[in-house]
């Protein structure tokens, strides 16, 4: 059995951790993902844990943190609902309960059909609506396009995954990293990717240099769908005129690159080529509280 150790603190930075230690092994090699001393999940985190589960062809071992706030939170975000499904568990959690009155806008939710999408954002909508303009301190006209934004990240996996995602959506005050209130929006499938997509419609430019960075660039920022229609690939396009406005960040991670949309209270790269795989695509969208100036 092939331990991987699941970080102390497990987000978007360090879930690189897990893959490249994944990287290491033979792609048919037995694997315990050891969450013992994980005391932090993100929304990213936790749905990015769940894709990887989904990649495997013998089910992994999963163990479960010790720290009972850690355990709780992650079964009040529903991820043992699902993870019971494509892990084996050792360990003790909480069954799922009821939502009770949190800062978690969304709860791990699958996502495959486009009824899927409208389901997740008319769950939310009045929720966010309060969170944005209460806790963000953002204009109610923000409201709107925080609803398009959900909605067309997730419907990227309807369009381009061809299997299911997850999303999941929090509000949380990053006092580690930001010192202000932020929502996390993470959005993670385990599909064909950013590249594989634009191939498979011969939407790939020209160059002898085409990689998952390329791709990711194509896609991301210049806007291209691998639909030759007009007015496809407009998702990308949509998200990051939000995000700008409200100083929001965007990082989209497919096979071995991630591009992020970097905001001035950011430390990220723009982009990231060379890292260990990771099939799919996962987004990130953070929206930060407005501070006055």
């Amino acid at each position: 059995m092939n331990v991987i150790t699941v970080p102390s603190s497990l987000d978007d930075q360090t879930f690189e951790q897990v893959l490249e230690q994944l990287a290491l092994l033979p792609p048919d090699a037995r694997v315990l993902f050891d969450a013992r001393f994980t005391t932090w999940g993100s929304p990213f985190g936790l749905t990015s844990l769940l894709t990887l589960a989904q990649t495997f062809t013998t089910k992994p071992q999963l163990i479960v943190p010790e720290k009972d706030d850690t355990v709780s939170y992650w079964a009040r975000a529903r991820f043992f609902e699902y993870a019971a499904d494509l892990f084996e568990i050792s360990g003790k959690f909480p069954a799922a309960r009821a939502e009770r009155e949190s800062g978690t806008l969304l709860e791990i939710t699958p996502v495959s059909r486009s009824d899927d999408v409208h389901t997740v954002v008319e769950r939310i909508k009045d929720k966010a609506a309060h969170i944005i303009t209460q806790n963000l301190h953002l204009e109610s006209r923000a409201v709107l396009g925080f609803a398009m934004t959900l909605s067309e990240a997730c419907q990227n996996i309807v369009e381009h995954a061809g299997r299911g995602g997850w999303v999941a959506v929090q509000n949380y005050n990053w006092k580690k990293r930001l010192g202000r209130h932020v929502v996390q929006i993470a959005v993670c499938d385990a599909g064909m990717g950013i590249r594989a997509s634009l191939e498979s419609g011969n939407r790939r430019p020209l160059t002898e240099r085409w990689d998952d960075g390329l791709a990711l660039e194509t896609a991301v920022i210049q806007g291209t769908s691998r639909f030759p229609d007009h007015g496809r690939g407009q998702g990308f396009k949509g998200i990051r005129g939000y995000l700008n406005k409200w100083q929001g960040k965007l990082t989209v991670r497919s096979g071995t690159a991630r591009v992020t949309m970097v905001q001035p209270w950011d430390e990220d790269v723009p982009r990231r080529d060379g890292l260990s795989h990771m099939p799919g695509t996962q987004l990130l969208i953070v929206i930060p509280e407005k501070v006055e100036k």
